[in-house]
């Protein structure tokens, strides 16, 4: 896996996304220890906290220290606008702390940790150079920082999603989930209900967490659990190959969809769940951490179908795709189209929704189901 095309790229992602999990778990403990004075509202009343900031800075840096920052293009979702306010220098300070405290472990995971602690205006420089819009032409990185803010601030899941894109097409993902069980058993009995509980901080940090990669014309996708303690990461030696469930009756299947109702149709999935035949409970889970489901076999379908108005945004997406795909499954819209990520920070000409599945013949179902249901329904 380490060697071919994109082989620099993808050991430098595993590694920055491996401590950006760290960073990531470190201040959702605090989080929930002190509670949530240092999440923000942005514009659209989405949270962001200070794992969103530092984790976009790290990511940036780390890159651009690597390629050199002329070659470095990258599409986030944060920018500095909120950090800047009068009333924000406490959540700044906290943003630099946390940054720098942050890299100093780098060399735990095989990265170079900057020879002085960064200034806050390098900071912000950091993490403003993320203002790449993509595009059908170069090479783009693809960051969600922190997909599924607000499961990160109820302690619950979220995962860091980094992808590089070149001329308009996917040609890597890694994807970081904190909190993902080890276990399958213990995904569904966490989630298997009309609305998950709160989930609890796991007592046994060693059961969950893990970094799931891929990356184009290369067999498979790869999963390897999170570094702990003072272990160093072993780089690609403890990467397991994972793959899709072999389920293809819709009677057996078990599917995902957001747990969000802004920018998900609860009610159309039910009806078409019920029309296909799925008879489990839906698991509604936060975040990018469905595509990893899918992926490693843990669930079979994942289906998003956003109310009129809502536009999916490319950093959604782009590491959950490639990785579901390269583990056998099949990512379309609802039209049976691939997914296009050649045209800016949106998935433009998205046909009404988006269908994960682990193979063809549940895909085919669904789609047909999506035709058969559509007329009827209230989208």
């Amino acid at each position: 896996m380490e060697n071919g095309e994109y082989s620099k790229e993808l050991d430098m992602a595993v590694r920055v996304v491996h401590l950006a999990c760290a960073l990531c778990r470190r201040v959702q403990e605090g989080l929930l220890l002190v509670g949530n004075d240092l999440v923000k509202a942005k514009d659209d009343d989405s949270p962001v906290t200070i794992a969103d900031w530092s984790v976009q800075a790290i990511v940036s840096w780390i890159l651009s220290e690597y390629f050199g920052s002329q070659n470095v293009s990258i599409v986030a979702e944060e920018d500095v606008q909120t950090l800047l306010k009068p009333d924000s220098s406490s959540l700044l300070s906290a943003v630099v702390k946390t940054v720098n405290e942050c890299l100093a472990e780098a060399p735990k995971y095989g990265l170079q940790s900057p020879v002085r602690a960064l200034k806050t205006s390098e900071i912000l420089e950091a993490i403003s150079r993320c203002n790449s819009t993509g595009g059908p032409t170069g090479r783009h990185w693809v960051l969600d920082p922190v997909d599924g803010t607000l499961g990160f601030v109820r302690g619950d899941q979220y995962a860091v999603a980094l992808a590089l894109i070149e001329n308009g097409k996917v040609v890597m993902g890694v994807l970081g989930c904190p909190n993902y069980p080890l276990k399958k058993e213990s995904f569904h009995h966490q989630y298997k209900a009309a609305s998950p509980k709160l989930a609890q901080p796991c007592s046994d940090s060693l059961e969950k967490g893990c970094v799931i990669y891929a990356k184009r014309n290369c067999s498979g996708a790869w999963m390897q659990p999170l570094v702990h303690g003072n272990k160093k990461l072993e780089w690609p030696n403890s990467a397991s190959l994972i793959q899709v469930s072999s389920i293809d009756d819709p009677a057996l299947a078990t599917f995902c969809e957001p747990v969000e109702k802004q920018n998900s149709n609860h009610s159309f999935t039910a009806g078409l769940a019920h029309s296909v035949g799925l008879r489990e409970q839906p698991l509604r889970v936060y975040s990018m951490v469905k595509y990893a489901a899918i992926a490693r076999g843990d669930a079979e379908i994942f289906m998003k179908f956003a109310r009129t108005g809502y536009r999916e945004k490319i950093w959604d997406h782009a590491a959950g795709v490639i990785i579901v795909e390269a583990a056998g499954g099949v990512v379309t819209d609802a039209g049976g189209r691939p997914l296009d990520f050649s045209r800016g920070v949106y998935l433009e000409g998205l046909d009404r929704g988006i269908i994960v599945c682990s193979g063809p013949i549940l895909h085919e179902k669904i789609i047909g189901a999506v035709y058969a249901s559509w007329d009827s329904s209230s989208l």
